[in-house]
């Protein structure tokens, strides 16, 4: 059984070197660019995705990070959940990963029920519990999202999370 007393006497070891690797943080930003340069395949899924989200963009609703493979849409009211005051609510997004695009859609995790309605073809792309690894330009797929989007915009609409 290891104990601390028992330990080697550390003062006599070399300084760790740090690291000059630069971690990615919320505030440095991840380099989205890195990753979707060797996926040319997931382009025209990202494309395709974020032009069915595009109709959102109204009232409260806003676009967030049109850029280097990320699109999001973000609800710029300030709402209540859990007994704490957010300023916004995350909608929709996709982004470019490396060996699928993720449609990241926050009403099947804020309403558990939209799972219920949503076709299996769908389902089986969930991973995790907001995130869908879409592979394949796949029109069937393509409009599931399509009224998966409809669905979470009404959900919303009637929570009062989007004006």
């Amino acid at each position: 059984m290891f104990h601390w007393k028992n330990a080697p006497k550390m003062r006599n070891m070399p300084a760790k070197k740090k690291s000059s690797k630069i971690k990615s943080s919320p505030k440095r930003g991840i380099k989205y660019e890195d990753k979707s340069p060797g996926q040319p395949e997931l382009v025209p899924i990202f494309n395709e995705i974020k032009k069915l989200m595009k109709p959102y963009v109204k009232g409260t609703l806003k676009e967030s990070g049109d850029s280097k493979g990320q699109y999001g849409l973000i609800s710029e009211m300030e709402i209540e959940v859990n007994g704490k005051k957010k300023p916004e609510v995350y909608f929709a997004g996709a982004l470019v990963q490396k060996g699928y695009v993720g449609f990241y859609f926050m009403p099947v995790y804020s309403e558990p029920g939209l799972k219920n309605v949503l076709p299996q073809e769908l389902l089986k792309c969930l991973k995790g519990k907001s995130c869908f690894y879409i592979k394949k330009k796949d029109p069937i797929l393509l409009s599931q999202i399509k009224d998966a989007l409809k669905l979470g915009y009404e959900d919303y609409k009637k929570k009062g999370w989007v004006k």
